[in-house]
């Protein structure tokens, strides 16, 4: 099958064709730039260095997206999800985890308020509520 073409790298005066939104480059600056400025000091601790190891042994042993297989689709996982956030209490505990594929990681972090959340408007009774 045919691949998409290379397009430039999405860091600002970088040249550098890549397939993805950054060039390898730059996607390791911008990952440290988040994890940097971007994640408070709790978030820091709940994502300690004890966290890549039990993402990829996850991903290992569930190498597709749940949310797809439940709709008849094949796609392989790319991201592991806290079913219970971490803010909420909840673990990196096997029970508590959900391999799933960018797009339905993406959804879900949205739907649910998280880092790419849209606040429509405040409700009746100051809550935010949050468009689809």
């Amino acid at each position: 099958m045919p691949r998409k073409p290379k397009h430039p790298c999405g860091y600002p005066g970088c040249p550098e064709l890549t397939d993805r939104q950054y060039c390898p480059a730059h996607q390791k600056l911008v990952a440290s730039q988040y994890n940097r400025h971007g994640r408070t000091p709790e978030m820091k601790k709940r994502y300690n260095g004890a966290w890549p190891a039990i993402r990829r042994r996850f991903i290992a042993a569930h190498p597709l997206c749940e949310m797809c297989r439940r709709e008849g689709r094949v796609t392989a996982a790319a991201e592991v999800h806290h079913i219970v956030p971490l803010s909420a209490g909840g673990t990196h505990d096997e029970s508590n985890l959900m391999a799933l594929c960018k797009p339905c990681h993406s959804r879900i972090t949205a739907r649910e308020g998280g880092r790419w959340a849209k606040v429509a408007c405040q409700g009746a009774a100051g809550a935010s509520q949050i468009s689809k």
